[in-house]
């Protein structure tokens, strides 16, 4: 964990910025909490709460940005993008301000820019991750709203074959047998669930994949951009609202939607002010145990987390918003998603 600099006497918050080294490897060195969690296990300690954190985050995000969308059919995705954004900046900046957090690996050597905390250089140098955490964000949030949460979450395992794509054409990293055969099962139970979705939606499906593949760059890139930028978590985040809000500011003004949002019904309404409180918070703390959670293990192994969270978010969405009939083929191929992400779960936690 990054020592933080930068002053102050304040207890500093967890910001992992150690590399895992090969596939998916943990970080080096370091005493008991850098202990694997067994014997010849590639996933630290520390890793297994950065996976178990980002999955709560997900989980509750998701079930916020729908009750948004869908319950109280609010039209603007890109405003609760913007909203989000703006809120996870405003934080980042107090917090650092009051020298609580630290944006750099160690701070005394990278100087500090006073109007943006960090370097213009690297301002620059993580302008591709910022993009590609834009098309992430806007893909992400409007995917959620055409299709019905069983089957978003069925069709987002996909994401996994994308990340596996990305990691090898950008980082050359290979996988083992038991890896490939665990996200072969995965994607072979989305194919059999979405087989007999009786609500399907062929702009609702082609919007969730254009998510996966967005979602697949942005991890990739973390992967290789993050590691070397000499920024943590915080500091990743906080390069990707100073470039990404302007941008969603702009897309939202020239489409309307802060017209339609001024004019939404529902905009006083304290539940659905209380909804969009919520999911500010969430995507804070999921921006940030996405950065924790791929910095400590792999781009992958963040990626099937997703898909080990989704067992949750299946029975807590078919509860809540319903949309999916029951039908054994689809139980049939939710279960095989499941099975192949604890399988790679297994493998990851042995090593292999």
């Amino acid at each position: 964990m990054a020592k933080g600099g930068g002053g102050g006497g304040g207890m500093l918050l967890p910001v992992s910025v150690e590399a895992g080294k090969g596939n998916g490897g943990g970080g080096a060195g370091g005493g008991g909490d850098e202990a694997a969690l067994f014997k010849g296990s590639a996933m630290t300690r520390r890793g297994a709460v950065a996976a178990l954190s980002y999955m709560t985050c997900s989980v509750l995000l998701v079930m916020f940005n729908k009750a948004a969308l869908s319950s109280y059919n609010f039209p603007c995705a890109n405003v609760i993008t913007l909203l989000q954004m703006v809120c996870s900046t405003g934080l980042l900046y107090v917090l650092r301000r009051l020298k609580i957090i630290s944006f750099t690996n160690s701070e005394p050597s990278v100087p500090s820019d006073a109007l943006f905390f960090v370097p213009f250089r690297i301002l620059l140098r993580t302008t591709p991750l910022s993009l590609a955490y834009l098309l992430y964000m806007l893909a992400s949030m409007e995917s959620v709203r055409g299709v019905n949460v069983p089957m978003y979450t069925t069709l987002r395992r996909t994401t996994v074959v994308f990340t596996m794509t990305m990691e090898y054409f950008l980082a050359k990293q290979k996988h083992t047998p038991p890896i490939i055969g665990s996200v072969a099962l995965i994607v072979f139970g989305a194919f059999v669930a979405g087989a007999r979705d009786l609500s399907f939606d062929a702009r609702g499906y082609a919007i969730v994949f254009v998510a996966n593949i967005t979602t697949a760059v942005y991890l990739a890139t973390i992967n290789r951009i993050g590691k070397s930028s000499g920024l943590n978590s915080f500091g990743l985040m906080w390069c990707n609202g100073l470039v990404c809000g302007p941008s969603v500011l702009f897309l939202t003004y020239i489409q309307g939607d802060l017209k339609k949002t001024m004019e939404f019904p529902y905009l006083y309404s304290p539940g659905f002010q209380a909804v969009l409180l919520f999911s500010c918070m969430l995507a804070f703390l999921l921006n940030y145990t996405i950065f924790w959670n791929t910095i400590l293990n792999s781009a992958l192994t963040q990626s099937m987390c997703g898909n080990l969270k989704d067992f949750f978010t299946v029975g807590i969405g078919w509860v809540l918003f319903g949309g999916l009939p029951f039908d054994l083929l689809n139980v049939i191929g939710q279960g095989l998603g499941f099975l192949g992400s604890g399988l790679y779960a297994y493998c990851k936690i042995k090593g292999k």
